[in-house]
């Protein structure tokens, strides 16, 4: 019976050992996955932006109502890096994965915090701190959610906010 024992409590211990290794690993992916995806980002690499997105992919931010799909998201990126942006680069980034067990927002989550740096063809530079959270589903960007001050953006590109007459 000892014997019996101490074989189910080695059982356990290697489940448990298995489940944590593999958590690991897929966190470790998931985060590798994203820092291909800030390279691709910071190399205007459209055609690797576009093997990372899911065919189903939805982009929400930086704006309540924002929202995009991947046609349209690559589409907007390819005419951004051809006509307004010079050069985007993440400074100070950093990544951290976390798995959500249940409820509306299950799954594999990786999030990226950076100070951003982006040079305008005209000259501007404008330096943000953004944060995007993406959603990760068979090694691919399923979701994201993009949160930064668009305020905050302008103003370094001077534009001065002023309240409507009638508002």
């Amino acid at each position: 019976m000892k014997q019996i024992k101490k074989i189910g409590l080695i059982i356990f211990v290697a489940a448990v050992f298995i489940s944590c290794s593999t958590q690991i690993n897929s966190s470790a992916k998931n985060e590798e996955l994203i820092r291909k995806y800030v390279m691709a980002v910071e190399q205007n690499d459209a055609s690797t932006m576009e093997l990372l997105l899911a065919d189903n992919y939805l982009g929400l931010g930086p704006s309540a109502n924002d929202s995009i799909n991947k046609p349209d998201a690559i589409s907007n990126w390819k005419f951004n890096m051809e006509n307004l942006y010079e050069s985007i680069h993440y400074n100070k980034s950093r990544i951290i994965s976390v798995n959500v067990p249940d409820g509306e927002n299950k799954g594999e989550w990786v999030s990226n915090w950076a100070e951003l740096t982006i040079v305008y063809k005209l000259g501007e530079e404008v330096v943000i701190l953004a944060n995007t959270v993406y959603q990760i589903e068979n090694d691919q960007i399923v979701k994201s959610y993009t949160f930064y001050n668009e305020a905050d953006a302008y103003r370094q590109l001077g534009f001065v906010f002023t309240k409507a007459a009638n508002f």
